[in-house]
């Protein structure tokens, strides 16, 4: 049994994450910041334990992972307010490294989206440009660390049914929806697939089961 944090549990991702990852058998511990939320946690089979991220400093998140194994990033600040964007999506994913590294939770995926990245093409005037960069940076930040860190990069989400299959890599050209069901299989199939430490795995719905899809390049 690994434990496994995840920041961001109330989230429909990591509510799939949770309940695939206790199904296998692994303590889940899922962190939020509405207690209200606590109740949804734990019908997916997660503990729920209330800290806000966005305002806690890095030693207070490193008391809540210490004695995790991994520790996996599915908050976000949900768009609209650009000062809110950059305090959680930038700022408080960067210190939850740094956090995960004092604890010992040596393991880390981090959900972003397909296209992140420096050149992510998105205008300053687009709503989604704070997203954009702060995705940039704390994606970067982690590929700086210590951590055995993998970067995950779901197309456009949908809450279509999980079908278990996906393209990594994939074509511009074609359809990028993700079902949220699938991209918690890939973040559980991930974590317990240590050749896929160190990479960058862009993904949408596709045609290859995901055990398959993700092997490294040859």
């Amino acid at each position: 049994m690994t434990r496994i944090a995840i920041i961001g549990g109330h989230g429909k991702v990591a509510l799939h994450l949770s309940s695939l990852l206790t199904d296998e058998g692994h303590s889940v511990t899922s962190f939020i910041r509405n207690p209200d939320h606590a109740g949804d946690v734990a019908e997916s089979g997660a503990t729920p334990s209330v800290l806000d991220v966005e305002n806690a400093t890095t030693a207070e998140i490193a008391v809540a992972l210490k004695g995790h194994d991994a520790v996996v990033w599915s908050a976000g600040a949900g768009g609209g307010d650009p000062a809110r964007t950059y305090a959680v999506d930038r700022d408080a994913a960067i210190r939850s490294m740094d956090a995960a590294a004092e604890a010992g939770a040596g393991r880390y995926v981090m959900v972003s989206y397909l296209g992140a990245g420096k050149n992510h093409g998105v205008p300053e005037s687009n709503s989604f440009f704070a997203y954009a960069e702060a995705k940039a940076a704390a994606d970067d930040y982690l590929r700086s660390t210590g951590l055995t860190w993998t970067i995950l990069g779901p197309g456009a989400l949908t809450d279509k049914p999980g079908s278990g299959l996906i393209d990594v890599a994939p074509s511009p050209e074609g359809s990028r929806e993700t079902s949220r069901s699938n991209t918690a299989s890939v973040a559980v199939a991930v974590l317990e697939m240590p050749e896929t430490a160190g990479r960058t795995i862009e993904f949408c719905d596709g045609s290859l089961p995901i055990a398959a899809a993700l092997q490294p390049p040859a």
